[in-house]
């Protein structure tokens, strides 16, 4: 899992509660494009883990 999408999920949610609290549109907004950004980073670091040992398993497999 990537550490840097773990840190724009949490600045996202900061962000956003921050804008809730103070009424202000614009820094909910970023919070919320900081969330996905998080969530989108971690998932494209999970696609990669699990293409990485795929790569793997099939390497072993041809090297038997």
């Amino acid at each position: 899992m990537s550490d840097n999408g773990k840190v724009d999920k949490i600045k996202g949610t900061v962000k956003e509660t921050a804008g809730d609290v103070t009424d202000d549109k614009k820094l909910k907004a970023e919070g919320i494009l900081d969330k996905t950004v998080g969530k989108v980073k971690e998932a494209v670091e999970d696609v990669k883990d699990t293409a990485e040992g795929v790569a793997k398993d099939i390497k072993e497999k041809f090297d038997k």
